[in-house]
């Protein structure tokens, strides 16, 4: 089984992946989070925990082995510098000093042109900034763009292309599963892609990028 560590395993979407990663037969999730009490909730189903601030010291993150890395941390537009951009970057040099195979970022739609966005601007500069750090890292990455997303039922369904030119929306439960299955080292390799809610199974979908 391969170790998966979540940053922002505490968020809203960061525990629905760690909880899929739980019921793989292929992955170990490994909570990342910021504060002690955040461990509670995954040590109370066994889920291991670390502890590592984005904004801070990352240095004891990477003690244990680590394969791959799920970047699924926000700021909720607290600190998009600090968390989504900075962040975003201090740990991707970590998980390249770790020699790590594969980097799933969380990204958002617009994050490839910012500066068309009306609104979140600044939010979207950061992705943007994070999601061009990792592409030329050098570290295997999948930079994964949703539309807004909702706290709906899985559809398990997907509409996926490099670029869909049109706004929609997708529940985190869908955008989690995604991300998940793109930690398969033949699933989207060196690929960045957008994703709503849509009609095709995710793992068909995914074969576009495959």
């Amino acid at each position: 089984m391969e170790n998966i560590l979540v940053a922002g395993a505490n968020g809203t979407t960061g525990k629905k992946i760690v909880a899929i990663l739980n019921e793989s037969n292929n992955f170990h999730p490994i909570a990342m989070v910021r504060k002690e009490e955040q461990q509670a909730y995954f040590k109370a189903q066994n889920i291991e925990t670390v502890l590592g601030d984005l904004e801070g010291d990352l240095s004891s993150v990477f003690n244990r082995p680590i394969d791959k890395v799920v970047f699924a941390a926000g700021s909720a537009g607290k600190n998009v510098l600090g968390v989504d951009q900075e962040g975003a970057k201090k740990l991707i040099d970590a998980s390249k000093k770790a020699n790590i195979k594969k980097f799933v970022m969380l990204s958002s739609m617009g994050a490839d042109k910012p500066e068309e966005a009306t609104q979140l601007q600044e939010y979207l500069k950061a992705k943007h900034n994070a999601d061009e750090y990792l592409k030329t890292s050098g570290l295997d990455f999948s930079i994964v763009r949703p539309g807004s997303l909702t706290n709906e039922a899985a559809l398990t369904t997907i509409e996926l292309e490099g670029k869909l030119n049109k706004h929609s929306e997708i529940s985190r439960e869908d955008v989690a599963q995604t991300l998940v299955q793109t930690l398969d080292d033949t699933i989207a390799s060196k690929a960045t892609f957008e994703i709503i809610k849509g009609e095709t199974l995710i793992g068909k979908a995914l074969e576009k990028v495959s």
